[in-house]
């Protein structure tokens, strides 16, 4: 009877101890799942054990990916390499997801309309909500990096290989007349014409297509 209880207490503590160090290894294991709708960002932690993540962690964590939501630069890859490498800092190995209102992994940006080129549809100030993408039809109105005027809001006319041909809704020309006295006391009017942009421009520069404006 006596070697029955000492069988049993010795399978209770080989099972506690095989518990115990199963639970070590787990214990660095998590599931971050990153919540955003393009404007606002949640971080949400998952783990096969109850416990605190570092407060530390948590802010670094929020405000990398608070931050990396809002810039244009950013992809999906790339936040899932900066949270990872944000976790491998305090010893958690981490599988991060991206959830937002369009699936998971995929990823909204805002952004602000500036300047009058896509009156009617887009106006000068509006909001707009792009998902970044690189599945482009004609007829999308996109977001692009131009290389000399930074961001723009374009409609994309046409695709040609890796180049796409980005134009502008208005198709109005804005004149203006600045009149300059010289010192001979006489009047110079001098005349510009301002067309709306028209490009090419790279595939690789669209950052996405505008869904909500």
């Amino acid at each position: 009877m006596k070697s029955n209880n000492w069988l049993i207490l010795g399978v209770v503590i080989l099972v506690i101890l095989s518990f115990s160090m199963y639970s070590i290894v787990e214990s660095n294991n998590l599931s971050i799942t990153i919540n955003t709708d393009g404007t606002s960002t949640n971080v949400n932690y998952q783990s096969f054990l109850i416990w605190t993540v570092p407060s530390e962690m948590e802010k670094e964590v929020k405000n990398k990916a608070s931050g990396d939501v809002q810039s244009p630069n950013s992809t999906v890859d790339i936040i899932k390499s900066d949270i990872k490498s944000i976790a491998s800092k305090y010893g958690y190995n981490v599988n991060v997801n991206i959830v937002s209102q369009y699936g998971i992994n995929q990823l909204p940006m805002a952004a602000k309309v500036k300047g009058t080129s896509m009156v009617p549809t887009l106006k000068d100030g509006q909001s707009i909500l792009v998902l970044k993408t690189n599945n482009l039809t004609v007829g999308d109105i996109v977001v692009a990096m131009h290389p000399t005027y930074g961001l723009i809001v374009k409609r994309l006319s046409i695709i040609e290989g890796n180049q796409v041909y980005l134009t502008s809704d208005n198709k109005n020309i804005e004149i203006t007349n600045t009149q300059t006295t010289l010192p001979n006391g006489s009047v110079e009017t001098v005349t510009v014409e301002k067309t709306p942009l028209n490009t090419w421009l790279p595939t690789a520069n669209v950052i996405g297509v505008v869904k909500v404006y």
